[in-house]
């Protein structure tokens, strides 16, 4: 609960405060996790006013970035890339309360302004495209089937002036399927003014990046008008999330292979009734454990980025979430600030010179105490067959005393045809149902090669309680040339999205909204039998071959007797074909009767 409040206010202060008056910062936050894993949050933050960035004038801001953004008429954009699962059984909230998530894959979703429904989703694909080649990624492939215009579930965090809002449009799109890599990681280090050769960024490598359990990629690109009324900001605020398991993060690169830990260095809990010599339960071996920057990244800082003496000294640049009794050693020319919350305390980084961060082995009773989700979410199928099936969402609310609200949105491809007569919610363990679990509802349905289904439901779970939310679908046929090459994987489907909706307060601040997503799911269609086609093409081929050779032999080939062509002598071959005759009879003859073949040979000859 300290590590996600300390998120939060942490962004507040840099989002609507800061920003105003430094055109550049970044920092990275780290928070030990259980069972040997570390969360690192990496936030980078470029501005330009507002006029500039019409006039092309750009400094800090990345130029291809906002020349596109431009030419696409984009008033705000949000793009994720995101791998892996997060666990929040055993690492709690997610960070930044999951804004800064995406679902697997590739999730994109822009305010376009334009007049017409139809000219915003053009310039939608000529943002998609631009950002497919900037990024290299398949954005390209969000296609209509891929896009959806949520009601309900997105809504603007920047500050938009109130005249230009009837001409915003939503759009989303998502690709469940895209692989996030090192292609994409480029590309994105590039849009920093330090590309990653100094400050925090210089700690993000790909090969750390991707074999990280689970990670998270975000660009946000808004407009701010601070609240003094002065110039409005076009703020783009880049993110990179990523819980690494510390023991995996420490082997050297040259010598990967794990292997047993020897007996004599098992750290056993001999409060188990079992403990003895032959048996070990290991404790959790994250509590004091040894580690540093450059065992976890591979090396330290490079430096700062962007910042004078004057200003490295007070700006601090890395964070960590551990007790204050836990030791912490930092290089030279850094300081070190406690923060009153008692489990926090960063970091100034020294203007020229590396920074690295060592925490040694210390047993300590004191453990930072992780906050508790406020809603869990799982999603699955349910039934059997090639024609029909369902899905079944399972939404937990851990509170004793709070009931909580939120919204639930399925972008469901084309060939998922679900039936709405079968949407349903049971509340588990009661007898007696109430009907006020979903209080709205807005369904868009697919139509056949042109869109897909867009189902939001607003609802709310009770204290305590676990609802089933279940509806049914039928499973559409595809035409051959729309299978992929592995069609028997299955296909995709995109992960629903969950915004939590706060309670009524009185506070005149802004609230950040509160995401979940859940994981992606892999649907099997009715898959033809791709090898009879093959046969049935080399089959039919190999036969017209065949025809149209023989056809074509005999239509353009000339048939003429021997004796009409000139300078040929038939006599002498047929003079030539009667000796070889005579020999060949008289070897047949001579070795039937016997013997004397040598003779009629040489006679012969």
């Amino acid at each position: 609960m300290i590590f996600f409040a300390f998120l939060l206010y942490f962004l507040q202060l840099t989002c609507h405060v800061a920003s105003a008056f430094s055109d550049y910062h970044e920092k990275l936050v780290l928070q030990p996790l259980p069972q040997s894993s570390l969360l690192a949050s990496f936030n980078f933050r470029s501005n330009a006013s507002l006029s500039s960035f019409k006039k092309q004038h750009f400094r800090y801001f990345p130029r291809s970035l906002g020349q596109i953004l431009e030419h696409a008429h984009t008033r705000e954009l949000h793009l994720r890339f995101t791998t892996g699962r997060w666990d929040a059984e055993s690492w709690g909230t997610r960070p930044w309360g999951g804004a800064k998530e995406g679902g697997t894959g590739v999730e994109l979703w822009a305010w376009v302004e334009a007049e017409t429904e139809q000219e915003a989703f053009a310039r939608w694909i000529t943002l998609n495209h631009a950002l497919s080649g900037l990024f290299c990624a398949s954005l390209n492939f969000i296609d209509s089937t891929r896009t959806s215009r949520p009601v309900m579930t997105f809504e603007p965090t920047g500050d938009h002036p109130i005249e230009s809002l009837p001409n915003l449009h939503l759009l989303h799109g998502t690709l469940p399927r895209e692989v996030v890599c090192t292609e994409n990681l480029t590309p994105f280090l590039k849009l920093l003014p330090c590309k990653g050769k100094a400050g925090v960024s210089s700690l993000l490598d790909g090969h750390k990046l991707f074999d990280a359990s689970w990670q998270s990629m975000s660009i946000d690109v808004r407009p701010l008008c601070p609240y003094d009324s002065s110039e409005c900001i076009v703020e783009m605020e880049q993110t990179i999330d990523m819980v690494l398991d510390i023991e995996r993060s420490k082997r050297p690169r040259d010598n990967p292979i794990p292997r047993p830990v020897p007996q004599e260095e098992l750290v056993c809990d001999t409060t188990k009734p079992y403990s003895s010599n032959d048996a070990c339960f290991p404790l959790d071996v994250n509590r004091g454990q040894s580690w540093s920057l450059s065992e976890i990244f591979g090396h330290y800082i490079q430096g700062t980025c962007l910042a004078s003496k004057a200003d490295a000294d007070t700006t601090e640049s890395v964070c960590i979430n551990v007790p204050h009794e836990r030791h912490v050693y930092i290089s030279q020319g850094s300081s070190e600030h406690k923060l009153p919350l008692g489990h926090s305390r960063c970091f100034t980084l020294p203007v020229s010179d590396g920074f690295e961060m060592v925490l040694p082995q210390q047993d300590l009773n004191i453990q930072n105490q992780l906050s508790q989700p406020p809603l869990y979410v799982e999603r699955s199928f349910t039934g059997h067959g090639q024609e029909r099936g369902g899905v079944q969402a399972l939404l937990t609310n851990p509170s004793f005393t709070d009931a909580v609200e939120f919204i639930y949105l399925e972008s469901l491809p084309w060939f998922m045809k679900p039936y709405l007569h079968t949407l349903k919610t049971q509340i588990s363990g009661q007898k007696v149902q109430p009907n006020n679990i979903i209080k709205d509802m807005y369904y868009r349905p697919a139509v056949d090669r042109r869109r897909g289904t867009q189902l939001e439901v607003r609802m709310s779970v009770p204290a305590a309680s676990t609802v089933t939310l279940t509806y049914d679908f039928d499973k559409a046929i595809l035409r051959y040339t729309e299978y992929p090459p592995d069609a028997n994987r299955g296909f995709d489907v995109a992960p629903a999205v969950i915004r939590l909706i706060p309670p009524p307060s009185n506070s005149s601040s802004p609230i950040n909204p509160v995401y979940l997503r859940t994981t992606s799911l892999l649907l099997p269609l009715p898959t033809p039998d791709f090898s009879m086609p093959y046969n049935v093409i080399i089959l039919t081929s190999t036969v017209m071959a065949l025809a149209f050779g023989s056809v074509f032999n005999i239509l353009t080939r000339r048939f003429v007797g021997a004796d009409e062509v000139e300078g040929y002598d038939f006599g002498k071959v047929k003079e030539r074909i009667r000796g070889r005759m005579r020999v060949l009879w008289e070897k047949v003859r001579v070795r039937l009767q016997g013997g004397g073949g040598a003779e009629v040979e040489k006679k012969i000859q």
